[in-house]
């Protein structure tokens, strides 16, 4: 990529920088107070792991790479004897993750510019709903006139719900209008019945004469305890599963494995695994391809971009994942919870790919078979494209497989096997995706990023505080679990990947172990401030220019980046106002949470985030108001440092006023950089002060969280002074 040379000219001067400031901390280290030594080290320290975790970034951004594929070539050479691809879509809870969406998603994948009968679409339902098997039902049926209708009008994005929901009637052609609106009004009658259903919270009798499957649940206890659930709604075996035009259909699978309260399901990863395994008896496609239920395919073309490196003559036999990037279509202009990782996903990840390969993400990423079956790389795994199909052919009909494959998704399969240790996604962790990848990475194999200018994908971003929190909390939790662990990257990846692939892994693994730093600076220096300490230079010293000028720098090539890569000014300004909440709760409870797990006084828990939202919390996010509405230990701690750093600013220049013969040149000689760092958080904090105070809205902080984030404030204040 280009630009590479103003970044490293801009790292090296910064590093300078941070070279001066270690000079001055040292050299200037406070001989008298116990409190002003302490203050002092605790600040040296939090800049030293700044530094440290600084240049962890800088290995990932050293050497981006991009790619682009061409899809001509491909279908030059291969568009008869292109590979299967089994397509995995996870759901775990109907009311979190309604059946409508899960549909869209499936209906999305399904309309592929691939060959249909090449496509099979798994479903995996954790939450044993017959409500989710009814909105499969209905859009099997619905493929058929939707799957031609996409190939006729060539649609994009492919989910029904974000189509007709952006798309401009064709009204200058009547007979394609015809047909647009018959279409139209087919998929409004079929997203009628199945939210009526589902508001009904069941399955009618006319409704469960439709097909057999509903059979299954007359015997299901909970979802909790109940049978493996197998039904292959359409078989692209079948020659008679076409659609309206006679052209073939993909194979669409419902899965819901089976649930014993006394084993352990082991979540998403559990899933997964289960439906490698079966997939293998149906398909066995040698591409896997998953995504999460809410993230429909934005672009028709997105498998065969990925076959282009599979099937590339030199290189692709080496390639067990390609990624794409998380990509969500319901974010507003500025991006009030920084749910976008526009940096992450437009910049970092392309410099991982430059390092060896990215991690995988967990949805969004086409697999190899073989490669999350455990197997190493080796030349002999290379594949013949032009024999692979004739490889995979099954013989047996689906009400048979329906039976054989029950076995697979069963509670005790994996008993006394490798799966979740050796083959599949591993257990144990928060972000099983992660050690996933790492440990296919090391396995030999090389992973690819690719990120087109139309996205892959496109999903739902978190639409209040909390649910962004909560998902941070989840992830940077993991991340640790995993630098602790045996799949630590340095070590474990050690002579199996390149030392700068396992540096790449570490900003992200350590992004708990920032809460500890990042609260100190956020607290510390205000109450030294309130105390009347020094802890930066004077304004007229000249070892103020390494603090102002690193700050400064980096701030200003933040902005200037997030403004290249399509950002705004007030979305920046979101990203660090979320960085700095995120890092003092959801990394902090994350770090803590580790911790705990290790010495084993806690357990595992899986948190789905919601992807649906009340009326008129979805209409405060449209205005982009921050959404708080509910009690929580995190919007405590938020509003606490919130109220500190306004206390101490205001304490602190009161104390000044009072004070007689005080020369204010000569406290803004001494105290400058404390004044404006306190003023950065206060600003930082005021749709906080808005949500104490001002707002009268349901979204508003609770009443009890402001009471006693104000006495803990309060107190902290009165200590630092007395």
């Amino acid at each position: 990529m280009k630009g590479r040379l103003l970044f490293r000219l801009y790292t090296a001067s910064v590093l300078l920088g941070i070279c001066f400031i270690c000079a001055f901390r040292v050299s200037h280290f406070p001989t008298e107070g116990k409190v002003e030594r302490w203050g002092w080290i605790g600040l040296f320290v939090a800049e030293l792991w700044f530094s440290f975790y600084g240049f962890l970034t800088i290995v990932v951004r050293w050497n981006p790479v991009s790619r682009r594929t061409f899809k001509d070539r491909l279908s030059h050479r291969y568009e008869k004897n292109l590979p299967g691809v089994d397509i995995f879509i996870c759901t775990a809870d109907p009311t979190v993750e309604p059946p409508s969406l899960v549909i869209n998603t499936a209906l999305s994948l399904m309309a592929y510019d691939y060959p249909a009968e090449k496509l099979n679409i798994y479903l995996s339902d954790d939450g044993g709903s017959e409500l989710t098997f009814y909105a499969m039902l209905e859009a099997s049926r619905f493929c058929k006139i939707w799957l031609p209708f996409c190939r006729k009008f060539k649609v994009e994005p492919r989910s029904p719900a974000a189509y007709f929901g952006s798309a401009v009637e064709p009204l200058d052609d009547p007979l394609n209008y015809k047909e647009w609106l018959s279409v139209k009004e087919s998929f409004e009658d079929m997203m009628m019945r199945i939210h009526t259903t589902t508001k009904l919270g069941k399955i009618s009798k006319d409704i469960r004469k439709q097909h057999k499957g509903f059979r299954e649940w007359d015997v299901v206890s909970s979802r909790r305890d109940h049978q493996t659930i197998l039904q292959i709604l359409l078989d692209g075996r079948d020659p008679g599963a076409v659609d309206i035009e006679g052209e073939h259909l993909p194979t669409l699978v419902y899965l819901a494995r089976e649930k014993k309260p006394q084993y352990h399901h082991n979540f998403k990863a559990g899933a997964v695994n289960a439906l490698i395994r079966v997939s293998s008896k149906i398909s066995n496609s040698p591409i896997i391809m998953n995504v999460d239920c809410d993230m429909y395919s934005n672009n028709s073309e997105c498998v065969r971009d990925t076959m282009c490196f599979f099937m590339d003559e030199e290189k692709g036999h080496e390639i067990a994942y390609v990624q794409y990037p998380q990509h969500f279509h319901n974010l507003k202009k500025n991006d009030i919870y920084a749910s976008s990782f526009l940096v992450e996903q437009e910049l970092e990840l392309l410099g991982v790919d430059g390092n060896g390969g990215p991690c995988y993400l967990g949805t969004g990423c086409f697999h190899r078979r073989d490669a999350l079956c455990g197997k190493k790389y080796s030349k002999e795994l290379k594949i013949n494209w032009k024999e692979v199909n004739d490889k995979t052919k099954i013989e047996e009909s689906a009400i048979a497989l329906e039976e054989t494959c029950k076995v697979l998704a069963s509670c005790t399969y994996e008993q006394n096997k490798k799966w979740g240790k050796e083959m599949g996604l591993k257990y144990g962790f928060p972000v099983e995706d992660i050690v996933t990848g790492l440990s296919i990475q090391c396995n030999g194999w090389r992973s690819v990023y690719t990120n087109p200018e139309r996205k892959g994908f496109a999903g739902l971003g978190p639409t209040t505080l909390l649910q962004s929190l909560i998902q941070q909390k989840r992830w940077s939790e993991g991340h640790l679990q995993i630098f602790l662990s045996k799949y630590c990257p340095l070590l474990y990846g050690h002579k199996k990947i390149p030392l700068k692939l396992r540096l790449s892994y570490c900003p992200y693994n350590t992004w708990a172990a920032n809460s500890l730093p990042t609260l100190y600076i956020v607290a510390v220096p205000s109450l030294c401030l309130l105390r009347g300490i020094p802890l930066f230079p004077k304004i007229s010293s000249p070892w103020v220019i390494p603090f102002v000028y690193v700050a400064f720098a980096h701030r200003a090539y933040s902005l200037g980046e997030f403004l290249w890569l399509g950002g705004t000014l007030k979305g920046w300004c979101n990203l660090q106002r979320i960085w700095v909440f995120k890092r003092t709760t959801s990394f902090l409870f994350g770090f803590f949470d580790t911790i705990l797990k290790l010495f084993g006084f806690s357990e595992q828990v899986f948190a789905l985030t919601a992807k649906v939202a009340d009326e008129d919390v979805s209409e405060r996010y449209e205005q982009e108001v921050m959404e708080f509405g509910a009690s929580s230990p995190m919007f405590s701690i938020i509003a606490t440092l919130a109220l500190l750093n306004l206390f101490c600013l205001a304490g602190s220049t009161l104390k000044k006023v009072i004070v007689k013969d005080t020369n204010m040149v000569e406290v803004l000689d001494q105290f400058g950089l404390q004044i404006l760092g306190c003023c950065l958080l206060v600003m930082i904090n005021l749709p906080i002060y808005q949500a104490l105070f001002f707002r009268r809205d349901n979204g508003r902080l609770p009443p009890s969280t402001t009471y006693q984030s104000m006495i803990i404030a309060l107190l902290a204040c009165a200590i630092a002074i007395y």
